[in-house]
């Protein structure tokens, strides 16, 4: 009996050992495979560093809050009308009577020069501009060790507070009271939230965001996953029937395994907005935006709270919305930080354009979402149970659910060293 006994404890054991190690050698090769995409993913199709006019201001250096050494530049209003104006030093302060300052979040592959394409209306506008080159880009230096990828991390995290303690430093010193914006392109997008999210609640406070074609790492690669998992798996019936647990926690492991291997932390944009409670944000994706989905935006800004805004731009691709709708994209944007930033003693009462009043109008409410048809949402295969809206406003408050947060300390004193400089080369202008 007792040998019976044995032999079946015995069955039992070499079974849990095989199925333990047919696991482990599945979500090893997942997660191998998955690490190929996230080292080389290369970044979308970027136009011409030549299809907008650059705009040189006053250059600064300053520290990200890891202590890398960064290049930036503060733009005002009188740096469309001097030529040359690099040269012009006056240590980048801010403008006297400046309606807010945007803080510009490039995107992957650019630099901080790309700003003239999406801030020149804002700086029409009257506002100052601070654009930054992210690590490892243009003229900013890197960490060894350190390669920067399509993917946000805890290194762009400390590039954009960096950028936003410095300003906000800048402000003080100055002594008006001017309140900060954050303009984030793609990778950047998702840089300029997670910082809003880490600077509420605390001194470095962002009183608004524009994040055009943002995205969440987690979602983005759980979304990869599903949709390639036919190429490296054999058994349809099986990748057919994972269950979402088991995509979570692939999820998860990727990204503690890419952590290491990468040396950084891939942050979720997603977590960071569930808990984002006081920031205007304003959301803008391309309709045929093939490399993001224009849904991974949608669930970002159902996550988020009011005052929020989304705006899919139709026929557009990935950051081409500026290009594809210019006069309209000009006028939101402006017209967004116009109410979040300006006081209403400074806001423009000369007699406005149609473009002008349709877009005040878009954020007269605390919600307006504005996404194109559904024969137009089908054709491009976003499904045909999406429900439509037009330009319509949702009004309506969240409850203010979220938890403080730890204040973010602005003083730079105690940063290391310089940290070695970037090989990468700032293209002619």
């Amino acid at each position: 009996m007792e040998t019976l006994l044995g032999k079946i404890l015995l069955v039992v054991f070499v079974g849990l050992a095989v199925a333990v190690l047919g696991c482990i050698a599945v979500l090893s090769k997942y997660v191998r495979l998955m690490l190929n995409i996230i080292r080389d993913t290369p970044p979308p199709l970027l136009r011409s560093p030549f299809d907008f006019e650059p705009l040189q201001g006053s250059e600064v250096v300053f520290r990200s809050f890891d202590g890398t050494a960064l290049r930036g530049m503060f733009l005002s209003p009188r740096h469309l009308q001097i030529p040359d104006n690099g040269k012009n030093d006056d240590n980048g302060k801010i403008s006297v009577g400046t309606r807010g300052v945007i803080i510009f979040c490039h995107e992957f592959a650019a630099d901080m020069y790309s700003c003239s394409r999406y801030c020149r209306p804002l700086l029409e506008a009257g506002f100052d501009v601070f654009a930054f080159d992210f690590r490892g880009h243009g003229r900013s230096s890197t960490l060894p060790g350190y390669e920067t990828r399509f993917w946000c991390t805890d290194k762009e995290l400390a590039d954009c507070l960096g950028a936003l303690a410095f300003v906000r430093d800048r402000i003080e010193t100055g002594g008006q009271p001017v309140k900060i914006g954050l303009f984030g392109i793609s990778r950047g997008a998702g840089a300029a939230l997670l910082a809003a999210r880490f600077a509420d609640h605390s001194k470095c406070h962002v009183d608004a965001v524009v994040a055009d074609g943002p995205f969440s790492t987690d979602m983005t690669l759980e979304w990869a996953m599903k949709r390639w998992v036919h190429i490296f798996a054999k058994v349809r019936f099986v990748y057919e029937n994972h269950k979402p647990w088991f995509w979570r926690f692939l999820r998860w492991l990727l990204l503690q395994v890419a952590g290491a291997k990468f040396h950084c932390r891939f942050l979720s944009v997603r977590k960071a907005l569930a808990k984002l409670s006081h920031t205007p944000v304003f959301f803008i994706h391309g309709e045929k935006d093939s490399y993001i989905r224009s849904e991974h935006t949608e669930r970002l800004f159902h996550l988020s709270a009011r005052p929020r805004y989304l705006w899919i731009v139709p026929d557009a691709k990935h950051n081409q919305s500026v290009i594809t709708d210019s006069q309209q994209y000009q006028e939101r944007v402006t017209a967004f930080f116009e109410k979040f930033l300006t006081p209403s003693a400074k806001r423009r009462y000369n007699t406005p354009t149609a473009a002008r009043r349709d877009a005040a109008a878009f954020f007269a409410t605390n919600e307006a979402v504005c996404r194109p048809d559904a024969q137009s949402m089908e054709s491009n295969g976003y499904g045909k149970n999406r429900r439509t809206l037009g330009k319509a406003d949702c009004t309506g408050s969240l409850p203010q659910r979220r938890t403080p947060v730890a204040p973010i300390s602005s003083n730079m004193a105690s940063l290391p060293p310089d940290s070695k400089p970037s090989a990468a080369k700032h293209p002619s202008r």
